[in-house]
């Protein structure tokens, strides 16, 4: 795969899981009595913290599976359900439990500051995020994509700070017809991605090619 390509993929794969469009609701609904300012720094606090866990997963997540014996083949096929789940659920037009749940939302609502907890974790960098940096970070080819790689973690939360900050003094833009058709089409991009990285774990596994052998 070519740089271009790897990028694309990366940048992709990443603002879809992430999905802070998605997160612009709960954020207002967390952030009821806060005013313009204080939202932005929240989104700011959050996108950096988000833009940190995901750098050190993508980074070191190997080491830290390999730790506890788990194999590249199994992340990646465990990863690809993961994904599948969250792509499911944007084909329904509805935010994915694996990114956060309505409990979470609700204490999000009671807290003073949301920044950290909700906000960057598990909503922003959450499982799917940080299952999604690990594979990308697997798929590199040489220190050039690896590189890449932590730009394109670091613009990805860059754009959701600003997309966050955008919406911190209301989102009157969000057209929730338009929200959803944009979440749809997102969750078939993120399917066939979870697809493709379940393709390949099987294939590292040598899984594929025991089942197609098979009379």
């Amino acid at each position: 795969m070519s740089l271009p390509e790897y990028i694309l993929l990366a940048v992709s794969s990443l603002f879809v899981i992430i999905d802070p469009i998605a997160t612009v609701p709960a954020f207002l609904a967390m952030t009821p009595n806060d005013t313009p300012p204080q939202r932005i720094r929240m989104a700011r606090v959050a996108c950096l913290v988000a833009a940190i866990i995901l750098l050190i997963f993508a980074t070191s997540g190997k080491l830290i599976f390999k730790f506890f014996g788990i194999t590249i083949p199994a992340i990646q096929i465990a990863g690809s359900i993961v994904l599948l789940l969250v792509a499911l659920d944007m084909l329904r037009a509805r935010r994915s439990a694996v990114q956060e749940t309505s409990e979470e939302t609700d204490a999000g609502a009671a807290k003073e500051d949301i920044a950290v907890t909700p906000l960057a974790v598990p909503m922003l960098a959450g499982p799917g995020a940080i299952t999604t940096a690990v594979l990308l970070h697997n798929r590199a080819e040489g220190v050039t994509q690896q590189v890449a790689l932590c730009v394109c973690i670091v613009g990805v939360c860059l754009a959701s700070y600003l997309i966050l900050s955008w919406s911190a003094r209301g989102a009157q833009w969000l057209n929730p017809i338009a929200m959803h058709v944009t979440n749809r089409i997102m969750g078939l991009l993120l399917a066939a991605v979870a697809v493709q990285f379940m393709i390949d774990g099987l294939k590292a596994a040598d899984l594929l090619g025991a089942i197609t052998k098979q009379p």
